[in-house]
């Protein structure tokens, strides 16, 4: 657990440091979002901040190739895979910043994520096979390569989709990367299995990215990730959950804790919680998509009418809307985690709680307690 300490504190830190390089990058080359009509902010903000995630990302795999436990203790394919994911992240960044500098279109950007994805397939990271208590099935190779091509770019787009305030995509993305890493550290530990696994690796790569990057990202914005660093994320955390599959037998993952039988969701979490984790997201994205082609628009086209849009409609002011979708997140995300791994009435007393918290934030803080501004105003203009 020390070392996969230090990997997050290590991409927190690189990250944190390079997104000031970053802003001044954006600032130099133009790459910076004007203020539009279904926006949030009131003046112009700098994108690139993807850059400053990888940075960080990097910097967290060179270490953890240094650390004795993750070293020595994992086999050979771990490091191997999680450097195929970060190279696949090196690309899906570079067409997110061109992208941020020259505005690609959708079907640009949609083609770039398939390669990204490609390449992951193409290295041999991808769905392979299933497994239900002692029994296996196997995914043809080609519907493997199709399953991961379409949860990574429906991973990818959910991501980009949530993207629209300060620190919204950043910290979901957060959430569902701890879920995840609390899920393979805690499933191998009860089947006494290494610890050291490719997923848990790469979830705590991306946590500590984007731990590092909020502080500079949370309202009032200094920086945005960018379609760079939404993209590259929503890719990571697709990719974790993906290397995950087929590593185990049957037998070797069989129990959850206190040596119970582990419930039918350790099977099917490495498809369902890069989804489950951005449900809320992808649920506005569906809801998106359904509203724009029934008034006769492409789905791609942009309004001013998303989950986030509707939170601030109600009374939320900036902040409180991210907090209320970060606890939604970490209502799905954790209560996966929860009913996968624990049974028995704590389990659903905790399940319970959560979930009461969160609706009760979400539609009775509003009435309770009204902000004073819903969005941040622009500086005042200068006297003459």
């Amino acid at each position: 657990m020390r070392e996969y300490v230090l990997v997050f504190l290590v991409a927190a830190t690189v990250t944190y440091l390079l997104t000031v390089v970053a802003r001044e990058i954006a600032l130099r080359t133009g790459a910076v979002a004007r203020v539009r009509d279904r926006d949030v902010h009131a003046e112009p903000i700098p994108y690139l901040g993807g850059l400053a995630m990888l940075g960080g990302l990097v910097g967290a795999y060179v270490v953890a190739r240094e650390l004795p436990f993750l070293s020595t203790r994992s086999d050979a394919f771990v490091f191997r895979d999680a450097g195929v994911v970060l190279i696949a992240g090196a690309l899906i960044c570079a067409i997110g910043v061109l992208d941020d500098l020259f505005e690609l279109d959708a079907l640009t950007k949609l083609g770039g994520q398939i390669i990204a994805a490609g390449f992951l397939v193409t290295q041999n990271v991808q769905y392979i096979y299933f497994s239900s208590n002692e029994t296996q099935f196997i995914i043809d190779p080609a519907q493997g390569a199709l399953l991961t091509v379409f949860i990574v770019v429906a991973t990818v787009n959910a991501v980009n989709f949530v993207d629209g305030l300060d620190g919204l995509a950043a910290g979901v993305v957060c959430i569902g990367a701890l879920a995840f890493f609390a899920f393979c550290y805690q499933i191998t530990r009860f089947n006494d299995q290494s610890v050291a696994s490719t997923g848990a690796l790469l979830s705590a790569m991306l946590a500590g990215a984007c731990i590092g990057f909020l502080p500079h990202n949370i309202n009032p914005a200094r920086l945005f990730m960018g379609d760079s660093g939404s993209m590259l994320i929503g890719l990571f955390l697709s990719a974790s959950a993906i290397t995950l599959t087929g590593q185990f037998n049957p037998a070797e993952i069989s129990k959850g804790a206190m040596g119970t039988q582990a419930s039918l969701l350790v099977t099917l979490l490495p498809i369902l919680l890069p989804l489950a984790i951005l449900v809320v997201p992808m649920a506005d994205l569906v809801l998106a998509v359904v509203r724009r082609t029934r008034a006769g628009r492409s789905p791609f086209s942009p309004d001013k009418q998303h989950l986030h849009h509707r939170l601030l409609e109600i009374g939320h002011s900036q902040r409180r809307a991210v907090l209320i979708m970060w606890m939604w997140a970490a209502l799905i995300a954790g209560g996966m985690v929860l009913v996968s791994l624990y049974t028995g009435r704590w389990m659903w007393i905790a399940l319970a709680s959560m979930s009461a918290l969160t609706v009760i934030l979400t539609f009775v803080l509003p009435v309770v307690r009204k902000p004073a501004l819903l969005d941040r105003e622009p500086d005042p203009e200068p006297s003459s």
